[in-house]
C-alpha cells in the first residue's frame, strides 16, 4: 500500500468514525504504529486531521474527502475510462468537464490525442494551435492543462469548493448560459436507473445539471463503484444521458437496464 493510499485509507476512517487510534489503524491497514503517526502528523500538517495524543480526530464535523486524496481508487479503471471518453470525441468539439478524477483522466487523455500533436494553425475565435475547447468549472483541470497550447481552457466561474476543486454558485450559471457545447463529460458520485446522476454536494450538482443542459450530449464517465447508487442532490435524469462509459464491473443485468432505458453503456 502507497503512502497516498495509506492516507486515502485513514481519511476514510476517520470520516467514517470520527476518530482514530494509532495502534487501530496499524492493525487495520496491517502497517507499523510508527508509519501510521508518520501519516497522521503529515495529514495534521495540512490540517486534514486535529492529532491527539493517540491518534487523531477528524478535522471538521461535515469531513469530505479532498479529491487529491481519491486520485488511488480504482486508478486503472478511471484511466481506461478516459481513454474511452476521449475517443467519442471528434476533434474540434467544444466540450464541457465537470470536477472529479475521472474528468480528469479524460481531460489528460484529451490533451494527448494525436491530433493535438499536428503542425499549429489558428482557429476560429482561439489562439495559435488551439484545437480543442474544454469549458470547465474544474480548477484542478484548468491549471493541468492551460499550460497546453493546443488547448483553449474556458473556466465557469464561481466560488472554489476546496473539497473538489470545483467553482459552483451563480455565477456560474451566467457563463455557462453564453456558452453552446458539443458534449458534456460528467462525473458523477452517483448513477442509478431510476434517479438519474446525482452528487453529493447540491452546490456541484447545479453546475454540473447547467453543463448537461447547455450540450447537444452527455457522456457520463463513472467506474462501476458509482452504478446503481444514488447520492443526495440531483443532476440530470437519464434522459439528458447519451452514453455511460464505466469498466467491467458493472453487472449485466444492471447494464441492460440502462441500455433499455436508452443510454448506450461501453465497458473498458
Amino acid at each position: 500500500m502507497s503512502r497516498y493510499e495509506r492516507w486515502n485509507a485513514l481519511l476514510e476512517l476517520l470520516a467514517e468514525h470520527g476518530k482514530l487510534e494509532v495502534e487501530e489503524a496499524a492493525e487495520l491497514l496491517a502497517v507499523s504504529a510508527a508509519t501510521i503517526r508518520r501519516d497522521l502528523d503529515q495529514l495534521a500538517r495540512q490540517q486534514m486531521v486535529t492529532r491527539t495524543r493517540g491518534g487523531a480526530v477528524a478535522h471538521n464535523v461535515s469531513y469530505d474527502l479532498p479529491l487529491r486524496y481519491k486520485t488511488a481508487r480504482n486508478a486503472d479503471a478511471k484511466q481506461r475510462i478516459g481513454a474511452a471518453v476521449a475517443g467519442l470525441i471528434a476533434p474540434g468539439e467544444v466540450v464541457g468537464l465537470n470536477g472529479g478524477t475521472t474528468t480528469t483522466e479524460v481531460a489528460r487523455a484529451l490533451a494527448v490525442r494525436p491530433e493535438s500533436a499536428d503542425r499549429p494553425e489558428a482557429g476560429a475565435g482561439g489562439g495559435v494551435g488551439q484545437r480543442l475547447t474544454i469549458v470547465t468549472n474544474a480548477l484542478n483541470i484548468a491549471n493541468e492543462l492551460t499550460v497546453r497550447p493546443q488547448v483553449k481552457i474556458v473556466l465557469t466561474g464561481g466560488v472554489a469548493r476546496p473539497q473538489s476543486y470545483e467553482l459552483i454558485g451563480p455565477l456560474a450559471g451566467l457563463v455557462l448560459a453564453e456558452l453552446a457545447l458539443d458534449v458534456t463529460v460528467l462525473g458523477v458520485d452517483a448513477l442509478d436507473v431510476e434517479h438519474g446522476a446525482t452528487a453529493h454536494h447540491e452546490g456541484e450538482a447545479s453546475v454540473n445539471r447547467l453543463l448537461a443542459e447547455r450540450a447537444r450530449r452527455v457522456v457520463v464517465a463513472a467506474d462501476s463503484s458509482k452504478i446503481g447508487n444514488r447520492a443526495f442532490a440531483r443532476i440530470c435524469g437519464l434522459e439528458r444521458i447519451g452514453t455511460l462509459v464505466t469498466d467491467e464491473g458493472i453487472g449485466e443485468e444492471l447494464a441492460a437496464a440502462f441500455t433499455e432505458a436508452g443510454v448506450r453503456v461501453v465497458k473498458v
